[in-house]
């Protein structure tokens, strides 16, 4: 089996838009999350609280290729090119059958299907229906968009399985290198802010609303008094490559994926199970030949549901035993959905390189239902060697990933 390696990222989201900013944050302690004032007339939705990503260029892209991309794709598309510059690859090489793409999303841009049905209902037909829509609503926009920005030729990949789909795409990738099928691989997700994705998660009461008026204290993964997600939007790239070839060409390396898990609850669509997390966790850690306890951290999907906090807090106390240190980084971002897997492996990465653990961002009273785990709350120095990163999605879908230094490698 082949090595994997991790040689370039590129992230936007509600921190900002590059490695620097997300670092500060987690190192200042800095939300994301606003309050979201257009939001206002929209009968019905409750919640205010969401993650904005602010102050990107999509004229970076050119017009003809951003005539088929809705905001998420635009997203997944500079997070891309950030993440093909840093790699230091020459286009050439992703121009090639070499080169794969892997991205998930939850659906296609939900503006653009806002405006295709708008346009059907109000004319009564299609009269006013573009050439360009579909590939805008298509659930696999950000993937097509992406692979033919790059001009790559290997496989591509789109997981549509909302929270897990960019844990999923770098994994499939992960899988894709390591079994020689692909030298290179586009991995990671997009997600677009709208308030009806927001009202998904208001209607089945998982959102946010005691903190409409102050939302940077919210979410509040394990806390006592969390009340629901702080929908948000947002892009994460990673660069893939075999490890041998990126050692030959000095590529900077920012670790190496060396287990991943992916296993699916089969039990609830809403309701998630400890038990399907825990097998999912302990498939990741058999791939990369390590124990629980040769964790250093564990990066928990940690939303700030009611429920879905529990249900990790069981799992990943029956995984540790209470001896890894654990943190959930959607406080600082909110969740956003099919980017949070991306980055949050690239907010792992950071931790790697510079050995601290952000704490849980708004913890201040842990739940005694969330006891049981080493709960990060202060920032932590602390040299990181193997880190789990998961992310778990409604219908049970359920997926973990291994971070490993290659420092003293």
């Amino acid at each position: 089996m082949k090595r994997v390696a991790i040689t370039g990222m590129g992230v936007l989201s509600p921190l900002g838009n590059s490695t620097e900013t997300v670092l500060d944050a987690l190192k200042t302690g800095r939300s994301g999350i606003s309050h979201m004032d257009e939001w206002d007339g929209v009968k019905g939705l409750k919640t205010r609280v969401g993650g904005r990503v602010r102050g990107i260029d999509p004229k970076r892209i050119s017009r003809k290729q951003r005539r088929t991309m809705g905001r998420m794709s635009i997203m997944a598309a500079l997070a891309a090119l950030d993440a093909v510059q840093d790699s230091g690859l020459d286009p050439l090489e992703l121009a090639s059958e070499k080169a794969g793409v892997a991205m998930g999303s939850t659906t296609g841009s939900p503006h653009a299907i806002e405006k295709m049905f708008a346009s059907y209902v109000e004319s009564g037909g299609i009269n006013y229906l573009e050439g360009t829509t579909f590939m805008k609503v298509m659930s696999h926009s950000a993937a097509a968009n992406v692979a033919a920005l790059l001009k790559t030729r290997g496989r591509l990949m789109a997981p549509c399985s909302a929270c897990a789909s960019s844990t999923q795409a770098i994994g499939t990738g992960f899988e894709t290198i390591r079994a020689g099928v692909q030298e290179i691989m586009v991995c990671g997700g997009a997600e677009e802010l709208h308030p009806s994705t927001a009202g998904v998660f208001d209607v089945v009461h998982a959102a946010s609303k005691a903190y409409n008026n102050c939302p940077e204290k919210t979410p509040r993964p394990f806390d006592l008094n969390r009340d629901g997600m702080a929908v948000s939007e947002g892009a994460g790239v990673v660069i893939l490559e075999e490890m041998d070839r990126a050692m030959a060409r000095n590529a900077t390396i920012y670790g190496e994926i060396t287990g991943y898990g992916t296993a699916s609850d089969g039990n609830h669509m809403t309701s998630p199970s400890p038990g399907g997390m825990l097998h999912c966790m302990n498939q990741a850690l058999a791939v990369a030949g390590i124990a629980p306890g040769d964790l250093d951290y564990i990066n928990a999907h940690a939303t700030g549901t009611t429920i879905g906090d529990v249900a990790e807090a069981h799992a990943l106390k029956e995984l540790t035993r209470g001896r890894v240190p654990v943190s959930g980084t959607k406080g600082y971002t909110g969740h956003t959905l099919a980017a949070s897997g991306a980055i949050e492996v690239i907010l792992c990465l950071l931790m790697m390189d510079r050995g601290f653990i952000a704490p849980t961002l708004n913890l201040e009273e842990i739940d005694p239902d969330c006891l049981g785990i080493d709960h990060v709350t202060q920032l932590t120095e602390k040299p990181l060697k193997h880190i789990l990163t998961s992310n778990f999605a409604f219908g049970g879908v359920n997926a973990s990933l291994i971070l490993t230094s290659m420092k003293g490698a």
